[in-house]
C-alpha cells in the first residue's frame, strides 16, 4: 500500500498527512479488532473466525478499487484492517493446532513467513501495477486475490484440534482473564512494540525516504530495495522456528536477534544503494526470526495454549499494532522536523532499548518433540 500513496495523493490531491491518515485507518482497524477476534475464536473456533476474516479483508480492499472520495477509500481500509484483524490470530491458532509441541516452531515460522512474502509481492507488483495500470486497479486484484483464497481454504483446510473453549461465557471469561494478567504476555507486547513500529517504517516509509535522500534511484528502485528487507523475512521465518525448536532460551534468542535489528535500523541513513540491500537481507532475515520466535512462545506458556492460543496472539498483535502506529508517527514527526537521519536512529535506539523487557517472560524453552496425531492433517473437512 505505502508504494501505492503517491499515485492516491495525485488522484485525491491529498497531501502526505491525509495519504498516512489512508495507512493509519488499516492499522486502526487491525489494532482494535484484534481482541475482539481473539473472543470470537473461543466461540467460534479458528478456523471459521480466519476464513470470515479473509473473506471481510478481500472484500473491502476490492471495494477500495471504487473509491470515489478519500473519505471512501479512508473507510474501507479500515474495514479491510478489521478483516486482517479476524484472520491473523485465528489463522496462527489453527495452523499450531495441526502439530504437537517441538515440531510447530518452523511450521508458525513458514506462516509468518507467508506474510513477509505476500508483502514483498505487494510492495513490487503493487507498484508496478499501480503505474502502469493506475493505483484502483491494483488493489482491486489484490483484492480478488483474497476471495480467491478464502474459497480455496475453505475446502482445503481441515479442522484443527483446538475448538471453542464452550459455549458457556464463564468459561470464556475464565481463559481471557489469565491471558489479560499474564505479565509473560504484556512483556512480549511491550518488549516489541519498538521493533514492530522500526519493521513498520521501513516497508512504508522507505520508499519516501529514499525519493527524497536518493531521489535518483526512482521510486521503482527504492521499493524494490525495500521489498529486500520483506522477502529476507521468509527465509528468516523458516529459520527462526527451527532454531526455537532447538532448545535454548527463547529470550535469550528474542533480544539477541532483536537488538541486531533495531542496530541496522539506525545506520539506514548512512548506507548507499547496495550497502543498503546487503543490510537489509541481514536485517530482514532477523526479522523473521523474530516474529516467528514471538509467535511461538505463547503456545508454549500454560496460560495460552490451545484454545486460548489466538486470544493471546490478539492482545500481543493488538498493543504492538497499537502503539507501534503511534511510535511510527512519531517517526514522521522526527523525520519532518529533524531529518530522516535522526529519525532512523530514534526507530533503531528505541528498538533496543524496549527488547530487554523480554527477559521478563518467563523461561521458555523447547518442548518435546512427539508424533504429529493421526488425523491432524487428514481430517475431514467440516462446511
Amino acid at each position: 500500500m505505502g508504494a501505492l500513496l503517491p499515485l492516491i495523493g495525485a488522484t485525491f490531491a491529498a497531501n502526505t498527512a491525509q495519504l498516512n491518515v489512508v495507512l493509519a485507518a488499516f492499522l486502526v482497524g487491525v489494532g482494535i479488532f484484534q481482541v475482539p477476534a481473539g473472543f470470537l475464536d473461543l466461540r467460534w473456533g479458528s478456523r471459521r473466525t480466519a476464513l470470515a476474516g479473509l473473506v471481510l479483508m478481500g472484500a473491502a480492499s476490492l471495494a477500495s478499487a471504487f473509491s470515489g472520495t478519500l473519505v471512501e477509500l479512508i473507510l474501507l481500509r479500515f474495514f479491510a484492517g478489521v478483516g486482517a484483524a479476524f484472520f491473523f490470530s485465528p489463522a496462527l491458532s489453527l495452523v499450531a493446532s495441526y502439530f504437537p509441541p517441538g515440531r510447530r516452531g518452523p511450521i508458525i515460522g513458514l506462516y509468518n513467513g507467508g506474510f513477509s512474502l505476500g508483502g514483498a509481492i505487494g510492495v513490487t507488483a503493487g507498484a508496478a501495477i499501480g503505474l502502469r495500470f493506475g493505483w484502483p486497479f491494483a488493489l482491486g486484484v489484490g483484492g480478488v486475490g483474497l476471495l480467491i483464497m478464502a474459497v480455496y481454504n475453505w475446502y482445503a483446510l481441515p479442522e484443527g484440534p483446538v475448538r471453542a473453549v464452550a459455549a458457556d461465557v464463564a468459561q470464556r471469561w475464565t481463559v481471557a482473564k489469565s491471558i489479560f494478567r499474564s505479565r509473560s504476555i504484556w512483556m512480549l507486547s511491550l518488549g516489541f512494540a519498538g521493533f514492530w513500529a522500526a519493521v513498520y517504517v521501513v516497508a512504508q516509509d522507505y520508499v519516501k525516504f529514499a525519493h527524497v535522500v536518493h531521489a535518483a534511484w526512482g521510486i521503482q528502485t527504492a521499493a524494490d530495495v525495500a521489498t529486500i528487507f520483506i522477502l529476507a523475512s521468509f527465509p528468516g521465518g523458516l529459520l527462526g522456528g527451527w532454531i526455537a525448536e532447538r532448545g535454548s532460551d527463547r529470550r535469550a534468542l528474542l533480544a539477541l536477534f532483536g537488538v541486531a535489528v533495531g542496530l541496522l535500523i539506525a545506520a539506514i541513513p548512512y548506507l548507499g544503494l547496495y550497502a543498503t540491500a546487503g543490510v537489509f537481507v541481514v536485517a530482514g532475515l532477523f526479522d523473521g526470526v523474530v516474529f516467528a520466535i514471538l509467535y511461538l512462545v505463547p503456545s508454549y506458556l500454560p496460560e495460552s495454549h490451545g484454545a486460548g492460543l489466538a486470544l493471546a496472539i490478539a492482545v500481543i498483535n493488538s498493543i504492538q499494532v497499537l502503539l507501534g502506529s503511534i511510535i511510527a508517527v512519531v517517526f514522521g514527526v522526527v523525520a519532518f522536523d529533524s531529518g530522516f537521519t535522526v529519525a532512523w536512529i530514534f526507530a533503531g535506539l528505541l528498538t533496543i532499548g524496549l527488547v530487554p523487557l523480554v527477559l521478563f517472560v518467563v523461561p521458555n524453552r523447547a518442548g518435546p518433540a512427539v508424533a504429529a496425531p493421526a488425523r491432524a492433517v487428514d481430517a475431514p473437512t467440516s462446511k
